[in-house]
Order: C-alpha cells, then sequence, then structure tokens
C-alpha cells in the first residue's frame, strides 16, 4: 500500500495505480501530481466526505474506489472525468445520487451497502453500463429508464425494498447475472422454500472446527470434524457474516442452499449449525476431494464481466462437453426447485479436470415464482444466457479431434441460441440439458 509520505516526497511520481487507507479526511492535493498517468485511484477506509471540484484534472483516471468513508451523495464531479468507467462507491452513507455524478463512459457502478431510495432518470443515459450493484439500500423502484442499458449484464438488487420485479429488466438483451433476493416482493418464496425443505440440524458441540479453508465476501469456510452416530467425519463448515454482501444478505445463500436439494453437480448440504455460542448461522457440507479446483478466477478489473482463465488453460472435448452438461443439468434443477442461481460462473464452478464439475456459491441465488410460468421462464433465460458465456469459454479453450466437425458445430450453434438478444428466443435448460446429452452419447 502506497502512503501519504511517500506521495508528497515525490517518490510515486509516474504511478498508474494509487492506494491511500490513511484516515483522510480530505482529498490530498498531492494527487494532482500524478495527473498525467494516474488511471486507478483508491481511497477506500478513509473518512472522506467529499472530493475536489477539480477532480477532472485527473485526465487519465479510469478506475474510482471510495468504499468504507463518509459520504452521504455520489459527488457529482464524477460525471465530469471524461475517462471514468469503474465508479466503487461500496459502505457510504450515501442518499442521493445525481444524475450528474454518472460519467459517460461508465461500464461498473458498485453502490452496494448504502442508504440510497431512489436512483436518477439519467442512468438511462449510461449505455456502456454493464455491471451495476445496488444490494443493501433502500429502493423501492427502478427507473423505467434503465431499460436503455442494453449492455447491463450483472446486476445486483437484493436486500431493498422493491415491491416488484420491473418486468423491463426481463427483456434486457444482455442481462446474464441477476441477483433479487430479500426484497419484499419475495421475501415470502424465501420463507415457503425454507419450511418445504426438512434440514437436519447439526449442534455446535459437535462441531470440531480446525484449519480455515477459504473465505468469500459472505463467510469463512473451515475444515471440521463431525461426531454424528455414525461415527466422526471430515466435514467443511462455512459460518456466514452477519453484514450484507455485494449479492444480498447472507441468509438468503444459506435458504437457497438448503432449497437446492440434491444433485450430482451442486455439493449437497448435510445440514444447518444450531446453538453457535454467538448465534452465527452456518452450514455443512461434505468436504470436497483437493483434487477439484476452480475453474477460472473471478473478472478483472479490465474485463469487468468476464472470468479469467490461467493462460494455459485447454480442454480436450469430451472433458468440455461433460462440464457444459453436468452444469446444464444442474442448473435445470435449480429452476425446477424455483431458483435462479444469480452468479452462474466458471470461477464459481469446481472441476477435477476430467469432466466432473460441481456448482457452488449461491450469494446471488434468488427464488422464482412457480405460479407465474412467464416470469419463471423470462428469468431462467436470462441464466441460459449466463451458461452460454460459459459454454462460449469451454469452446474457446478446447482442443478437438478433426473427426469432431459435428460436435463442435452443434455446441456453436447451441452458443449462438443461447446468446441471442431476443431474449424469449432462447432455449430452456430442458432442452440446453438434451442437447448435450445427445451429443455426449454419440
Amino acid at each position: 500500500m502506497n502512503t501519504l509520505e511517500r506521495l508528497r516526497s515525490g517518490k510515486l511520481a509516474g504511478s498508474r495505480r494509487l492506494t491511500l487507507a490513511c484516515g483522510l479526511q480530505e482529498f490530498p492535493p498531492e494527487i494532482f501530481d500524478l495527473a498525467a498517468t494516474l488511471e486507478i485511484l483508491d481511497l477506500s477506509g478513509n473518512a472522506l466526505s467529499s472530493l475536489p471540484a477539480d477532480l477532472p484534472r485527473l485526465q487519465k483516471l479510469r478506475i474510482l474506489f471510495c468504499s468504507d468513508n463518509q459520504f452521504t451523495e455520489l459527488p457529482a464531479v464524477l460525471g465530469q472525468c471524461e475517462q471514468l468507467s469503474m465508479v466503487g462507491f461500496k459502505a457510504n452513507r450515501i442518499r442521493t445520487v445525481p444524475g450528474a455524478a454518472l460519467p459517460a463512459a461508465l461500464r461498473w457502478l458498485i453502490l452496494t451497502d448504502n442508504q440510497i431510495e431512489e436512483l436518477p432518470a439519467d442512468i438511462g443515459r449510461c449505455t456502456q453500463l454493464q455491471k451495476l450493484m445496488l444490494a443493501g439500500n433502500q429502493l423501492r423502484a427502478l427507473p423505467q429508464e434503465l431499460a436503455a442499458c442494453t449492455q447491463l449484464e450483472l446486476l445486483r438488487i437484493a436486500a431493498n425494498l422493491l415491491t416488484e420485479l420491473p418486468a423491463s429488466l426481463l427483456a434486457l438483451p444482455k442481462l446474464s447475472w441477476l441477483a433479487y433476493a430479500g426484497n419484499p416482493f419475495c421475501e415470502r418464496r424465501g420463507m415457503a422454500a425454507l419450511t418445504a425443505t426438512p434440514i437436519a440440524s447439526i449442534h455446535w458441540d459437535r462441531l470440531q472446527v480446525q484449519h480455515q479453508l477459504g473465505e468469500g465476501a459472505s463467510g469463512v469456510i473451515h475444515q471440521a470434524q463431525w461426531r454424528s452416530s455414525e461415527g466422526v467425519q471430515l466435514v467443511a463448515v462455512k459460518l456466514f457474516k452477519g453484514a450484507v454482501t455485494s449479492d444480498g444478505w447472507p441468509q438468503s445463500e444459506m435458504t437457497a442452499c438448503i432449497r437446492a436439494g440434491a444433485h450430482a453437480n451442486l455439493i449437497p448440504v448435510l445440514g444447518q449449525v444450531l446453538a453457535h455460542p454467538a448465534g452465527v448461522n452456518g452450514m455443512v457440507m461434505p468436504l470436497i476431494d483437493p483434487g477439484f479446483r476452480n475453474l477460472a478466477q473471478p473478472p478483472s478489473l479490465d474485463s469487468c464481466t468476464r472470468d479469467i482463465y490461467a493462460a494455459d488453460t485447454i480442454f480436450d472435448l469430451t472433458t468440455a462437453l461433460r462440464m457444459a452438461l453436468g452444469i446444464a443439468s444442474a442448473a435445470r434443477h435449480l429452476h425446477a426447485q424455483g431458483l435462479m442461481h444469480g452468479d452462474l460462473y466458471a470461477h464459481n464452478i469446481l472441476h477435477c479436470g476430467q469432466g466432473t464439475a460441481l456448482l457452488g456459491d449461491f450469494g446471488a441465488a434468488s427464488f422464482l415464482a412457480p405460479q407465474d410460468r412467464q416470469q419463471a421462464h423470462a428469468l431462467q433465460r436470462i441464466e441460459v444466457r449466463a451458461f452460454a458465456c460459459l459454454l462460449e469459454e469451454l469452446l474457446e479453450r478446447c482442443s478437438a479431434p478433426a473427426d469432431s466437425a459435428h460436435t463442435l458445430q452443434t455446441l456453436t450453434h447451441l452458443k449462438t441460441a443461447c446468446l441471442q438478444e431476443e431474449t424469449g428466443a432462447r432455449p430452456l435448460f430442458d432442452e440446453i440439458e438434451q442437447i448435450l446429452m445427445n451429443l455426449a452419447a454419440v
């Protein structure tokens, strides 16, 4: 991390990226000494409540993070920064978003965990917007003008006060990753799903927590020993954090995991934690074979919505087909259970290298209304586009023998059908699964 002293001494001259987290209450004017080169500025974790009127002097600035500060309004000066394409003001106290604060080049806007009650109609001018993160606010509606954001691919509106899901969202031609749980219009669905799905309770005293396996936005996963009536076994225990995440409430994730039920390409839930001494919610899951690894890494600042694969990633056609079939089957199963995964991405998939794939991370999952068949199918077709992105990535990294032209052609046509911008023309997962099963049987 950079320091204010190094900045003031001139030691950071020529820097393209600057990170300062040192209790700042005012914007350091020395930052302007980097105006000729600075592209990424991270001022998160300070006590800022305003930005200078001459911020556009940072003429190359394209990414600005000001999360965990004390802003009550998104600064209007942002809209004057011509190159600014990514703006992050998570976990502030923002109530107001002026239309003038939205840069013309905006691709990625993060306003998670604030107090925003409405968005300006000017959001419709952000025609390059791909990623919009609004979970954990006080939105009661979305502006109709959002329908003009035809490049929007990822939308997080969970944990707000929305009384209905705007129908206009269902027609956005590129929307692929949507999370809306924890709003009044769908709260009853989650409660009904949890009530309808029996799940074992595992007392905390029966668990001996060992080392940490990983940590995500919603919780921490530990390896543990579980003493049950069948003996002692190694398990994974996920303990949820209480705060709202970029996807929504951790409670919604736990409910979705339980509701998902059993499927060969999902990580099962053995039970929920009972009587944690601090009242923390948790789940117990089987310990995954260490031979499994993440298929990809999450999107970068530059890729925005697309995952990052290792440069040497390559699959044979049989392996790629098996993974695609497994994930399509899991997605079909989830929608049959009244669930939308919401984050169907390669970075949420574990694979063993031989074609077996496990879809995890239900942090963005949302509940469907089964009685509204038209809406349920429209939401499924949003997720179908996410699957198409995954299929495209697999095909780009696939080595295929000369005699596999028919299989490749069929997969390419399937990808194209799932990507088409006329959302109602996309196939559903039962059709996708059948096509892939027929290919796998050849």
